[in-house]
């Protein structure tokens, strides 16, 4: 088994956890928890999306969040993130002074289709046109949704990904975000499409999102480590989910990740007690479940070690 040194978890809850939240979640409670997520020591942390509030109403006050986020997190070590999906998020993005955005099209025409109402081709024409103009304002993530299963049954074919890959990196480009859209993945299919990718681009331009739906998360992300990608985002608690894709609840747990990776010797540089901190503040503010496995042990003796 190949254990890196090391792993870079990336924290999404703000953004993939909050989005599908029904009530919305008053903005200077959202910002007490960013706050806690900064003090974890990650080195990035999605804030939101910039998008129609009418598409996601929970993501209307992003501007505001970051803003707050930046003047909290001035002299540390850390970037801000945040999806987009066309060019006025990317313009928002930029004047809210974000390190880095990623736009997202899906493997899937179906997928994609329900997500930003335009086919793959028509994204992808749009993405071509914004890094063009933009790439030297801020960094580009490419996040390929449905990379290892469609919620409509598309058969989604790793030349067409392969394909995908290199043309975004040949347009600048930073690195590409795979994601398990519905927790449709196993180990068996990470392996075949990892496999094929960082033989041909290498693991460090590759960043894994997975969802824990099936309950197959922490499963492949060990795949995946095989292929030396060390590089995953996470939410706390267990939160998230696609509005545009049925069954998609549930990303990798921040606490859970953080358990495997720590248990097998794996550096995170993160404060999990922070983490925890930040999962309390989400329990009292926020109308949602914590799905995770190690919550729910945390301070007491099946949790003693954390």
């Amino acid at each position: 088994m190949i254990i890196p040194k090391s792993v870079e978890i990336l924290e999404v809850c703000p953004r993939d956890g909050f989005q599908n939240v029904k009530d919305f979640i008053a903005t200077e409670d959202k910002i007490a928890i960013v706050e806690k997520l900064i003090d974890a020591n990650f080195k990035r942390i999605e804030l939101g999306s910039f998008v129609s509030p009418k598409a996601i109403p929970q993501m209307a006050d992003t501007k505001e969040v970051v803003a707050a986020a930046k003047r909290y997190a001035v002299d540390k070590d850390i970037k801000f993130v945040a999806l987009v999906p066309n060019a006025r998020g990317v313009e928002s993005a930029i004047e809210a002074g974000v390190d880095q955005i990623t736009y997202v099209i899906s493997a899937s025409e179906s997928h994609n289709k329900a997500n930003v109402n335009r086919s793959v081709a028509e994204s992808m024409e749009q993405y071509e046109t914004l890094i063009k103009e933009y790439k030297d304002n801020i960094d580009f993530r490419l996040g390929l949704s449905t990379t290892f299963g469609c919620p409509f049954g598309d058969e989604v074919k790793i030349e067409s990904i392969q394909e995908m890959c290199r043309w975004a990196f040949e347009l600048g480009t930073a690195e590409i975000l795979m994601a398990d859209t519905v927790g449709l993945g196993n180990p068996k299919k990470i392996s075949s499409v990892m496999s094929t990718l960082v033989s041909e681009f290498g693991p460090n331009n590759f960043v894994m999102h997975l969802h824990d739906t099936r309950g197959l998360a922490l499963a492949n992300t060990l795949a995946a480590m095989q292929y030396r990608i060390t590089k995953y985002e996470s939410a706390a608690g267990g939160l998230g989910g696609c509005p545009f894709a049925p069954g998609a609840s549930g990303n990798a747990a921040t606490e859970d990740l953080y358990y495997m990776l720590n248990e097998m010797g794996i550096e995170t540089n993160i404060d999990i007690e922070k983490v925890y901190e930040a999962i309390q503040l989400i329990k009292a503010k926020v109308n949602t479940n914590i799905v995770s496995h190690l919550a729910p042990l945390y301070k007491t003796d099946a949790c003693k070690n954390i």
